[in-house]
């Protein structure tokens, strides 16, 4: 193997090293839905704020029901929203409400069901309740002051109801770089043409653009003519409206793969050209003085698919500061592979009664085999310098699909 094919981790390191810098800007919070939270969330009060009440009943001091009193005059009503009530006489209660504060001089409610209220008299119908029973205890979530949500989570609809608990009208979230995908070569088509029998339609940058607005990104398409001249003139202008490039094709040897000198003519850095993986080898990664990305994949659509999950990702991920969570799981069945590459097996997951998952490898009929992408849900990572890979061994995976 030529020395210019470089291991697996060595490209994750690269990518590392050349992680984008997102610019942070503030929202409203109503537009922050799916952004990347650039802020920490901090809780500005105690969560709850004061000691709530969490059943309709009434309130009493629990020293009174310890001596054997069943029966209470309700002396006031504590509504949710109104001012904090106090008991004056220890023997009485005071009717509460579910979110009400509670009132001062009683730390224990009981609700209506076991009640018999008539005439403001309630009379306890049960023989046992607990100390401070059915109320939610002020800070018992979340102190004043503590982080909440860490900069760097995507937000969903939880963290942006927390937002709204805290007071963030506006938030600071990163934005993300503007992209392009670029498909190559003569022999591509629309996707509303018929091909002829020597094209194909241009599929894989619709994968990849529905991937990234997974992720958040906004993708504008593009093709590119095996013409170098044309390459040399579309490309030098798209560097001047992108930040993020990902080309489909062009990468490898053959006669008409242009890009990878192209690229070295707009004065973009290579760091690195194929990786010692399969299926994905020829797989171009640059930058240029301006801080643009450039992610050049091949262009056989399982390759393509399995770059963007793998790379692409984790470039994503750690320029936003986001924590790596593998996903560890078994295989179901026994793998030979015998060329010394790191190599991304497709698989379906499968969760077991005992709570462990499974991935039962689907080999399918090479790197252009792109149907077999819808029966399986994503890739096992089976490591370098090993031929066999037998069931109940644990591997990462990688997930392009939601299977529960």
């Amino acid at each position: 193997m030529e020395n210019t094919f470089i291991p697996y981790h060595k490209a994750l390191s690269i990518l590392s090293a050349h992680k984008g810098d997102f610019v942070i800007e503030a929202r409203d919070l109503e537009d922050c839905i799916g952004s990347y939270l650039a802020e920490d969330l901090i809780a500005d009060r105690d969560f709850p704020p004061f000691d709530r009440v969490t059943m309709d009943g009434i309130a009493i001091s629990y020293a009174a029901f310890e001596t054997g009193q069943r029966d209470f005059t309700i002396e006031a009503i504590a509504a949710a929203g109104s001012p904090q009530k106090t008991l004056k006489d220890s023997s009485n209660c005071i009717e509460v409400m579910t979110g009400a504060i509670m009132p001062l001089g009683v730390d224990t409610v009981i609700r209506y069901e076991d009640l018999n209220v008539h005439d403001k008299q309630a009379s306890i119908n049960i023989d046992a309740i607990n100390h401070k029973q059915n109320v939610h205890f002020k800070g018992l979530d979340i102190p004043k002051g503590a982080i909440i949500v860490r900069k760097g989570k995507r937000l969903s609809s939880a963290e942006i109801n927390i937002a709204a608990a805290i007071g963030k009208a506006r938030l600071n979230v990163r934005r993300l770089p503007s992209v392009v995908i670029f498909s190559t070569g003569d022999e591509l088509v629309q996707v509303d043409q018929v091909p002829q029998l020597h094209q194909i339609r241009r599929s894989n940058i619709y994968g990849i653009q529905a991937t990234l607005k997974e992720w958040g990104l906004q993708a504008q398409l593009k093709h590119l003519a095996d013409d170098k001249a044309e390459m040399l003139q579309v490309i030098s202008k798209a560097l001047e409206e992108f930040d993020l490039f990902i080309f489909t094709g062009g990468v490898s040897k053959g006669k008409f793969d242009y890009l990878p000198d192209v690229l070295e003519e707009l004065n973009i850095k290579k760091h690195f050209h194929k990786i010692q993986q399969r299926p994905g080898k020829p797989f171009w990664f640059g930058t240029n003085s301006n801080g643009k990305k450039i992610f050049a994949l091949p262009g056989n659509p399982v390759s393509s698919f399995v770059c963007t999950y793998i790379y692409l990702r984790y470039w994503l991920q750690h320029s936003l500061g986001l924590e790596q969570r593998p996903l560890y799981v078994a295989l179901k069945n026994d793998v030979e592979f015998k060329p010394d590459l790191i190599y991304f097996l497709e698989a379906t997951l499968e969760s077991l009664p005992d709570g462990s998952l499974v991935a039962n490898a689907i080999k399918g009929n090479g790197s252009g085999d792109f149907a077999n992408l819808v029966k399986t849900d994503g890739f096992l990572i089976l490591p370098q310098n090993k031929s066999q890979f037998f069931a109940n061994e644990v591997y990462p995976f990688v997930s392009y699909r939601s299977i529960w």
